[in-house]
C-alpha cells in the first residue's frame, strides 16, 4: 500500500494537484497490436477512487489537493463536461499519430494526445459527484464551494442520463445504452439526494429521488438477462462485462442480492482467464478495435472485492495476493498483464491499477471503498 501511495504521489503534478493516469504514452495493451493510448492526463473516473485511497490511509493534504483540481477543472457549463483533462485543466487533448516512430516491440501507432476526451461517457457524472459527497462527509470543503457546481451537473444530468454514450471503456465503435453507465447515473442521484439530507442543503430532493428511482427500475428492467440471471453489458446485449462487478461496490444493490450473485457467477465464467479479469471479450468487436488484450488489473481487484463483501474473504486473500506478485522488482504494476507471456502490459505505471490495490486491501480488512459506498458511510483514515 505505500508503494502505491508513493506511486500516486509521483503521479501528482507538484504545482495543481492533478494526478495523471499513467507516466507514459502508447506502451501496447496487446504487442504489436494498435490498442495504444496516451495516459498522461487526469481522468475524471479516478476521483473517488483516489479520494478514498488518499483519505483511508490520512494523505489528506494530498486528497485537499486532488479535490481542489476536480472542482477547477469541471467548475463552468456542465454541457461541456469532459471525461479527462490535463494536469492544469486543459481542455485540448487532440490526438494525433507519430507515424515516424515505430512503436514499443512494433506496437503501432504511437499516439500524442486522447481522442476519447470528446467522448460522452455518463458514468463520470457519478464518480463526481460521489467525490463531492466523500470530500464533504471527510470535511474536506466548506458546502458552498461546491454544491452550486453539483446542482447544475445533476440538472444536465437529468436530461442527458437516457442517452446512449461511449461508455467506461471509451469504446470506439459507437454509442450503446450502457449498463454500467446507468448506474453510475443512478450513483450521481444518489449522492446527490443523500448530500442534500445529511448536510441540510437546498435542493429538488423528491424530483431527484425520482429520477433516481426510475433509473434503478430501467437497469433491473432491461439491463439485466433473467434467462441468465446476470447483468450485461449494455441493454438487449448478450455480452458480460467486468464494469458490472461494480454494481454492489457502489450500492446500485446488495451483495446478497440474487441477481449480483448471478452475475458475479457469469462473470468468473466467461471472464477469468488464469485467475485474473478481462474487461470484456474484445472478439465480439464492441470497441471498433482488433481484438485481444491482457487481463485488466483494476477488474481483478475488482473481483477480490466482490469476494470480501459476500463473505468469500478466503477467495479474495487469494486473489489478492496473485495480484501483489503481478508487480515488478520495484512494487509498481501497469494496466493488464499477459498471463502467456508472463509480463505487464499498458501504460506504466497505472494509477488505476494502484488506487485499486490500495481499496482493495482496505476492503480486506472490513471497512473499506466498498463497504462505504454500499453503505453511505465517509471514508476514514486508519
Amino acid at each position: 500500500m505505500l508503494r502505491s501511495l508513493l506511486t500516486l504521489k509521483c503521479l501528482a503534478h507538484w504545482e495543481t494537484g492533478g494526478i495523471v493516469a499513467a507516466g507514459t504514452t502508447s506502451l501496447p495493451e496487446k504487442l504489436g497490436g494498435a490498442r495504444n493510448w496516451d495516459y498522461r492526463f487526469c481522468w475524471l473516473r479516478d476521483a473517488t477512487f483516489t479520494l478514498y485511497a488518499l483519505i483511508s490511509c490520512g494523505f489528506l493534504r494530498e486528497a485537499q489537493r486532488w479535490g481542489e483540481w476536480l472542482l477547477r477543472a469541471v467548475a463552468g457549463s456542465p454541457d461541456k463536461l469532459q471525461i479527462m483533462y490535463g494536469v492544469a485543466g486543459e481542455r485540448r487533448l487532440e490526438e494525433f499519430e507519430v507515424p515516424w516512430l515505430s512503436g514499443y516491440e512494433g506496437s503501432a501507432p504511437v499516439r500524442i494526445g486522447n481522442a476519447a476526451a470528446a467522448q460522452v461517457q455518463l458514468d463520470i457524472y457519478g464518480e463526481v459527484l460521489d467525490a463531492f459527497y466523500v470530500a464533504r462527509k471527510a470535511g474536506l470543503w466548506a458546502e458552498a464551494a461546491s454544491w452550486d457546481l453539483e446542482c447544475a451537473l445533476i440538472g444536465h444530468l437529468e436530461t442527458s442520463w437516457p442517452q446512449p454514450d461511449e461508455g467506461i471503456w471509451e469504446v470506439r465503435g459507437g454509442r450503446r445504452q450502457f449498463t454500467h453507465s446507468k448506474v453510475m447515473a443512478w450513483v450521481a442521484f444518489d449522492r446527490a439526494v443523500r448530500s442534500a439530507e445529511e448536510f441540510g442543503l437546498q435542493a429538488p430532493v423528491d424530483r431527484w429521488r425520482s429520477v433516481r428511482d426510475a433509473i434503478h427500475r430501467q437497469v433491473c428492467e432491461q439491463g439485466f438477462d433473467a434467462s441468465r440471471n446476470c447483468f450485461v453489458q449494455s441493454y438487449g446485449s448478450a455480452v458480460l462485462d467486468a464494469s458490472l462487478l461494480r454494481i454492489p461496490l457502489v450500492g446500485f444493490l446488495p451483495a446478497s442480492d440474487a441477481r449480483v450473485r448471478g452475475t458475479l457467477a457469469a462473470v468468473e465464467a466467461a471472464l477469468v482467464r488464469d485467475g485474473l479479469v478481462l474487461r470484456y471479450d474484445t472478439g465480439a468487436r464492441i470497441d471498433g478495435l482488433p481484438p485481444g488484450e491482457g487481463a485488466f488489473l483494476a477488474c481483478s481487484f475488482w473481483l477480490a472485492d466482490n469476494y470480501a463483501l459476500q463473505g468469500r474473504y478466503d477467495e479474495a486473500r487469494r486473489l489478492f495476493s496473485r495480484l501483489l506478485s503481478l508487480r515488478n522488482d520495484v512494487g509498481l504494476l501497469a494496466e493488464e498483464y499477459d498471463s502467456a507471456g508472463k509480463r505487464q502490459l499498458g501504460n506504466f505505471p497505472q494509477a488505476f491499477s494502484h488506487l485499486s490495490l490500495i481499496n482493495t486491501a482496505r476492503n480486506l480488512t472490513g471497512a473499506g471503498p466498498a463497504h462505504h459506498r454500499a453503505n453511505g458511510g465517509s471514508a476514514t483514515a486508519g
